[in-house]
């Protein structure tokens, strides 16, 4: 249109073609400039199509998974703890028993024993004689004299403590010397 209007303005050739070269020559730089940004946009937009491609995958891959998971889920039971529960407050009550009985009558070599140290004392046989006023505990002793030595305190300091059992009976605990009728212990 520009080279037309030049042409009808009646322009010299040399000159029509000059300025059309040098109008071309504007218009090429802006163009090339224009080419460069939808050069740029079209990587840009191959770049967002990769991504979008990635992520329908990866979607895919979870979805595949989820499906896997579900036809492969077991069914849950929910379980019941309160016998666990008792058996532990139980447990934990006869270890407290047991540490209180270590602390209150064994030696004091025994100040630190574990309850494997202590369980040939709270397993020996023998037997229990109940009377009115006590409860005669009467135990077997052991086969090793150095436990005897430890029973043999144990059992003094019982007696002079003279605990008193819940019903108001004192507790006694004896060592058989001769021969001892063995009862559960």
């Amino acid at each position: 249109m520009h080279q037309t209007t030049l042409e009808l303005q009646g322009i010299a050739d040399h000159l029509l073609r000059r300025e059309i070269k040098e109008r071309k020559a504007i218009i090429d730089t802006e163009l090339e400039q224009i080419r460069i940004k939808e050069w740029r946009a079209y990587e840009q937009c191959n770049q967002e199509f990769r991504k979008q491609e990635r992520y329908c995958k990866e979607q895919r891959d979870v979805l595949r998974a989820l499906e896997d998971l579900e036809a492969t889920e077991r069914k849950m039971y929910e379980l019941d703890h309160r016998k666990v529960r008792l058996m532990t407050v139980c447990k934990v009550a006869l270890a407290n028993l047991a540490m209180w009985t270590r602390d209150h009558y064994f030696p004091p070599t025994y100040a630190h024993a574990t309850w494997q140290r202590l369980v040939p004392f709270f397993r020996l046989t023998g037997r229990v004689v109940r009377q009115a006023e006590t409860v005669q505990v009467e135990l077997r002793p052991f086969n090793d004299r150095r436990l005897n030595r430890d029973l043999a305190v144990i059992r003094a300091r019982v007696n002079a403590a003279s605990p008193r059992l819940p019903d108001g009976r004192h507790l006694l605990l004896t060592v058989c010397t001769g021969e001892c009728r063995d009862v559960t212990p």
